[in-house]
């Protein structure tokens, strides 16, 4: 059994940086593409940046230029380093891990944007 856990998240004024992190469990992820999503309130859960099994990364237009996503295979861990943060970037954070054959999801981690 597959187990994502995020951490890193909380308040943070706007124009701040927040370092996520996700830990995952159970089954080596190497080959899989991790990647962070958020939901706003009332909002669809939506892509903020991935990275492939290579290591190839592709972001959010929202987010680029702003954000780096980064994993360890090692450990089994992908990192998503926020900077310049915007209100608009409040959401519950999502840590997701998938190949061709299964999807997971971590419990997400609460980011707030505010002054």
């Amino acid at each position: 059994q597959v187990q994502l856990v995020e951490s890193g998240g909380g308040l943070v004024q706007p124009g701040g940086s927040l370092r996520l992190s996700c830990a995952a469990s159970g089954s080596d992820l190497s080959m899989y593409t991790m990647g962070w999503y958020r939901q706003a309130p009332g909002l669809e859960r939506e892509l903020v940046a991935v990275i492939n099994h290579e290591g190839s990364p592709n972001y959010a237009d929202s987010v680029k230029g702003r954000c780096t996503i980064s994993r360890d295979n090692a450990k089994n861990t992908v990192d998503l380093q926020m900077n310049s943060l915007l209100p608009e970037d409040t959401g519950v954070y999502y840590c997701n891990a998938r190949n061709i054959i299964w999807e997971f999801w971590g419990q997400g981690t609460q980011v707030t944007v505010s002054s």
